[in-house]
């Protein structure tokens, strides 16, 4: 079994990134688990999201201490919170960012930058002004780990789109039709 931690900030995407990671491992045939923590907090409050996925049934409940797995969307968060808790001695770390910086305690981990903000930019991916990291950043994941492959993710992705296209018609046609 292998766990993946994510962190980030309210309406960021991190509960949405762990559901999208799940769904890519469901459609591999694996048993999957995702869940977010987080408390009465507002927007903008620190988030997190977790995801176990497994060859055979899980039996476990309840937070993930040890993930193999530690995945960043807002860089400024693991200066306030210790993003690397758990994380174990062979784990990886995924940092949005534009470098590396180093990290005490990181020895025999590994250590992975992407500037995902930079990447949303570039492909024109915003919501409400903000550019969305979290599905550039389970690209990354899939690519650094391969722990789900990048077309059953790229699914997922385009399934959870069209539910939400379909979601905002019916809205669209709703609002026509009752005002």
């Amino acid at each position: 079994m292998k766990g993946v931690r994510f962190h980030g900030r309210g309406g960021e995407g991190i509960v949405i990134a762990a559901e999208l990671l799940a769904n890519a491992a469901f459609r591999e045939g694996r048993w999957v688990q995702a869940f977010p923590y987080f408390g009465g907090e507002r927007r903008g409050a620190p988030v997190t999201a977790y995801v176990r996925i497994a060859d055979r049934t899980i039996r476990l409940r309840g937070p993930l201490y040890e993930p193999h797995y530690v995945v960043v969307l807002n860089p400024l968060l693991a200066e306030t919170v210790n993003v690397t808790e758990g994380l174990k001695k062979s784990g990886l770390l995924l940092i949005n960012g534009r470098r590396q910086r180093s990290r005490p305690g990181l020895e025999g981990r590994r250590v992975v930058t992407v500037d995902a903000t930079r990447i949303a930019v570039k492909l024109g991916l915003f919501v409400a002004g903000s550019a969305v990291v979290n599905t550039v950043m389970l690209g990354a994941l899939a690519r650094a780990t391969k722990l789900v492959s990048l077309e059953s993710l790229q699914q997922a992705i385009r399934e959870r789109c069209q539910v939400n296209s379909a979601r905002k018609t019916r809205r669209q046609r709703y609002s026509v039709t009752c005002s």
